[in-house]
């Protein structure tokens, strides 16, 4: 949810050349905690423009890689960016309940200048706007968080699992939306979630993580069945296929 500006990093490696059309590459990176291994030399590279999901089981790292570049975490390895970003951020959660706040005064705390084009881009009407920010429901809620990450139109996006507790029938359009606003201005998404159906039609890389790299790639490249084997299994994959054939 706040916005983040990061500086390019200066690293000396042949394997940390930068292209014209990279956003971010990420090359051996590492991070342990309590003498326990969370990341073990994970290497990937975002071009602009682009979407990467970043999948995987709990504990496997996902977020941890969002701290990363958060830069909030302790870590080794590279992370070069493609000169400076401005970096939005939607978090997993938000505890509402208790902020006696309307949606239209907690954006404009951030958003001062172009109001309705920030609210039109993420679909969010007038009666949405005059609700208190507790009353939303999930999916509002998330449409919300993404607008005030927008708001400073910026270079890169991290969602953190933006549907999470958001009803199964929402789910699909706050990716729709994410899709389109990545298209229209350009932003580059990167993006944790555990929804494989869904991600694999709204993302152009994807990246698997146990700790270790399990695959990173052209989403396009791996079918469902084979993504779900690599993350998880062989039987795993084969009993999600016949659950969903039922």
């Amino acid at each position: 949810m706040s916005d983040v500006r990061i500086a390019q990093t200066t690293v000396d490696s042949k394997q940390s050349q930068i292209e014209s059309n990279d956003m971010l590459i990420v090359n051996g990176l590492n991070v342990r905690s309590q003498n326990k291994t969370i990341l073990e030399d994970v290497s990937f590279r975002v071009k602009k423009g682009t979407s990467l999901a970043i999948v995987g089981p709990n504990g496997g790292g996902k977020t941890t890689v969002f701290r990363t570049l958060l830069n909030t975490i302790r870590y080794t390895g590279m992370i070069k960016w493609n000169g400076e970003v401005r970096m939005g951020y939607v978090p997993q959660s938000l505890v509402s309940t208790d902020l006696p706040i309307l949606v239209e005064e907690f954006l404009r705390l951030k958003c001062r200048t172009d109001f309705e084009t920030c609210t039109k881009a993420v679909g969010l009407d007038k009666a949405i706007l005059r609700q208190n920010l507790g009353s939303l429901s999930g999916g509002e809620l998330q449409r919300v968080l993404i607008a005030w990450a927008i708001v400073d139109k910026p270079t890169v996006l991290l969602l953190d699992e933006p549907t999470s507790g958001v009803d199964v029938g929402a789910e699909e359009p706050i990716y729709e939306k994410v899709n389109e606003l990545k298209k229209e201005l350009g932003i580059t998404v990167l993006l944790i979630s555990h929804n494989m159906h869904i991600v694999m039609h709204y993302s152009n890389y994807m990246l698997a993580l146990n700790k270790r790299v399990l695959f990173f790639g052209e989403t396009k490249s791996l079918t469902h069945s084979q993504l779900l084997s690599t993350i998880y299994g062989n039987e795993f994959a084969l009993s999600e296929e016949e659950h969903y054939k039922e």
